[in-house]
């Protein structure tokens, strides 16, 4: 369950969109997510596995993590490793993770928070859960998104953005069945705190039983929605989706899903991530943890790793007080 709610009645609503003036996005694939594991060996769904990187562009890659009840002893994170030429977004929707980069950058995120790193012209980081949540056990729930970077910016200087469950813009559907939250972009002229230098939109929605949820987007943007839990479908096609699957949307001003009467017992509402941003549309040639636009460029982003380029493990853990 997401832990940041609200009370729809009391929220801005997103104005539904003219089918007069804005065309509804039809349905160009559904895609199931196939399940792997992460570093340490945490789970995960490999949200965009074999769809074109057409289809996804400035987005690079996505997990969705757990969903996981971890035993004592159980949580796993990962090790440190490099990033170069792209933004790694961290989304918890139920569980604790801490991140540390050797840029500085670094704390905790748990319930709704989001950390937003652009490795830029690289550095290295680590994910992983804190030691008390080792001991203990518990529930692990997040999305980790890699956004691209435009060749203007691959080699930015690294940044890193905290923020706060609360400080997403909340809002409900026209007809108050749906509550999004706002992390990245705007949404109907709702601002998001995300700060981004591809041109994005990311919305997390919950989508009551039987209620329908059509929004504004973006006619320049593509648009995906990644089903996190229940069932219920897409477009005015009326596409069957679940949870674990990827729905990539055609060309228009608006989005619709709606969640179907019957939930399952232990996800009683529909809960999808909509992504959508404005295509790069430059070369892409990844490997690993490097995301450029030519082999040379991985190459040297390879060569600058090994000579300790990319940055230095801190000898500390930073403090947090977890109160930006």
């Amino acid at each position: 369950m997401p832990a940041i709610t609200a009370d729809t009645l009391a929220l801005p609503r997103v104005a539904a969109p003219d089918p007069a003036t804005l065309t509804r996005r039809p349905v160009r694939s559904v895609t199931t997510a196939p399940s792997g594991f992460e570093g340490e060996g945490f789970p995960v769904r490999r949200a965009f596995a074999g769809v074109p990187q057409s289809a996804l562009d400035p987005f690079i890659h996505m997990d969705q993590m757990g969903e996981v009840e971890y035993a004592p002893g159980e949580p796993k994170g990962t090790p440190w490793h490099p990033h170069r030429g792209f933004e790694t977004v961290t989304y918890i929707i139920d569980g604790i993770f801490e991140h540390q980069d050797s840029n500085g950058g670094g704390g905790t995120i748990t319930d709704g928070d989001t950390q937003w790193m652009t490795a830029g012209s690289g550095l290295l980081h680590i994910e992983k859960p804190p030691e008390h949540l080792v001991v203990s056990g518990g529930l692990f729930h997040g999305v980790q998104l890699w956004v691209n970077l435009p060749r203007a910016h691959k080699f930015h200087l690294p940044r890193y953005q905290d923020i706060r469950g609360r400080q997403a813009a909340l809002l409900a559907s026209a007809d108050g069945g749906a509550l999004l939250r706002v992390i990245a972009g705007e949404l109907d002229g709702h601002a998001g705190p995300g700060i981004t230098f591809t041109p994005i939109t990311m919305v997390h929605a919950t989508v009551a039983p039987g209620a329908r949820l059509e929004v504004p987007w973006n006619p320049g943007y593509n648009a995906l929605a990644y089903v996190l839990a229940g069932h219920g479908h897409a477009g005015d096609e009326r596409t069957p989706v679940h949870k674990g699957q990827l729905v990539v949307f055609g060309q228009g001003g608006a989005i619709t899903v709606a969640a179907d009467p019957a939930q399952p017992q232990a996800e009683p509402n529909l809960e999808v991530l909509l992504l959508g941003g404005q295509p790069i549309r430059e070369p892409v040639v990844q490997y690993g943890p490097f995301v450029m636009n030519n082999r040379a460029e991985i190459l040297q982003a390879m060569e600058d790793y090994q000579a300790g380029r990319l940055g230095v493990i801190p000898a500390e853990r930073l403090p947090h007080t977890g109160q930006e």
